[in-house]
């Protein structure tokens, strides 16, 4: 059937080793032969059916694009993009992943679309139509050329990702560090996020645009205005409340997640439509004390 000659041991084996998770026993062992000196993995023609063909054709497709695709991906951060450090080289991954699993809708419109499936199908089968010897190294270069180039897609887009947030953590590093040496102004404040983010006093009195202005620390915007927002981060850096409720029907929009970032454990997120049960019970208390 074919013989694939593989550049290290170690692809032999793990080719091998999911061939016969594939086949499940299904094919005899006698008609899979690995020789693990000269990096070879032997399929005989034997008795195998169409079925068990096509069989071993899927088990490649799948060492292809599951198993050598994580190893090229490695390659091109090490060899193309000049990613040395492990540890680096991992985070890029799990965004990579997160982005080709479905996990970041945000970006899923940068993705090429896929179409190298039939491409890469009609290579192995030509392959393995020809009954030969051939080097898996020289397959993947020529026959996958267009596969390589995408899967270099996928990690540009990853380290572009990565880098932002690597820019957006020093962000909120110095937001942190700029909050940890400020005296609150305001024990408790309640933000309001609708259409536009509304700042609530602990008396749940709201807290006007220009009484906001007024309040911002201008060395803010002097030495960050390309980061800080002065319609919300701004003001609450330097209000720099004890305790924040926040109220949201989307607990992971963008502005929420950095005030979450920023602030940590004094923010609590609360549902959107608490803050108006709250502040109808404060009314009431307050009423009931005034007639009282």
């Amino acid at each position: 059937m074919a013989e694939i000659i593989f550049q290290n041991k170690m692809d032999a084996i793990r080719f091998y080793n999911h061939l016969q998770k594939v086949l499940n026993n299904l094919l005899d062992y006698e008609n899979i032969l690995l020789f693990e000196d000269r990096h070879i993995v032997k399929i005989m023609d034997g008795s195998c059916s169409d079925h068990l063909f096509a069989k071993v054709k899927d088990a490649f497709y799948e060492f292809i694009t599951c198993i050598k695709r994580d190893d090229w991906f490695m390659d091109i951060l090490e060899q193309q993009f000049f990613y040395e450090d492990l540890e680096e080289r991992q985070q890029i991954l799990e965004i990579l992943y997160s982005i080709l699993e479905g996990h970041r809708f945000e970006l899923s419109s940068f993705l090429l679309e896929n179409n190298e499936e039939p491409n890469i199908k009609e290579a192995i089968h030509h392959v393995f139509q020809e009954n030969i010897s051939f080097s898996f190294d020289s397959f993947a270069k020529f026959r996958l050329r267009s596969y390589l180039q995408l899967l270099e897609s996928y990690v540009e887009l990853s380290i572009d990702e990565y880098k932002m947030e690597q820019e957006y953590q020093m962000f909120v590093n110095m937001l942190r560090d700029f909050l940890a040496n400020r005296e609150p102004k305001i024990e408790v404040l309640h933000l309001l996020f609708d259409d536009e983010i509304t700042f609530y006093n602990e008396h749940f009195e709201e807290m006007k645009r220009s009484e906001l202005i007024r309040l911002i620390d201008r060395k803010l915007l002097v030495n960050h205005p390309v980061y800080v927002d002065s319609a919300s981060i701004a003001p609450l850096l330097s209000l720099a409340p004890t305790s924040i409720f926040l109220y949201t029907n989307d607990p992971e929009a963008p502005l929420v997640r950095t005030i979450k970032n920023i602030f940590e454990e004094r923010v609590k997120v609360r549902q959107f439509e608490a803050l108006r049960e709250v502040k109808n019970w404060v009314g009431k208390a307050a009423s009931s004390e005034n007639h009282g």
